[in-house]
């Protein structure tokens, strides 16, 4: 079992910046894909970007490409999502995502745990 708790969210304006942290408990982290995703109101869940356990590897979504960076920090079993630039189509609830696996993948269905998720709201 994985636990993952986000945290980070809040209310900003337009070209702001926000940094989100999801924090990994449970079993071994460092070895498997973990990831961020959104879901605005009335809308599906979708991809945001993606990390490799080594950190080498990193996968954006087109919409946030040169805005969001994805790191993480294995030591201390927390994946990060920078976020800047921020716009109101940015607005969602965020979640953490852990994929059991070395492959990439952005399907949703494609990761094996999640967190609770957190707020982001960026106002015009």
């Amino acid at each position: 079992q994985v636990q993952l708790v986000e945290s980070g969210g809040g209310l900003v304006q337009a070209g702001d910046s926000l940094r989100l942290s999801c924090a990994a408990s449970g079993r071994t982290f460092s070895s498997y894909y973990m990831g961020w995703f959104r879901q605005a109101p009335g809308k599906e869940r979708e991809f945001v970007a993606a990390i490799s356990w080594s950190g080498a590897n990193t996968y954006y979504a087109d919409s946030v490409k040169g805005r969001f960076t994805i790191s993480r920090d294995n030591g201390k079993n927390t994946v990060y999502l920078q976020m800047n630039s921020l716009r109101p189509e940015d607005t969602a609830v965020y979640y953490c995502a852990y994929r059991n696996s070395y492959a990439y993948r952005s399907q949703p269905s494609e990761y094996d745990y999640w967190g609770q998720g957190t707020q982001v709201t960026v106002s015009s």
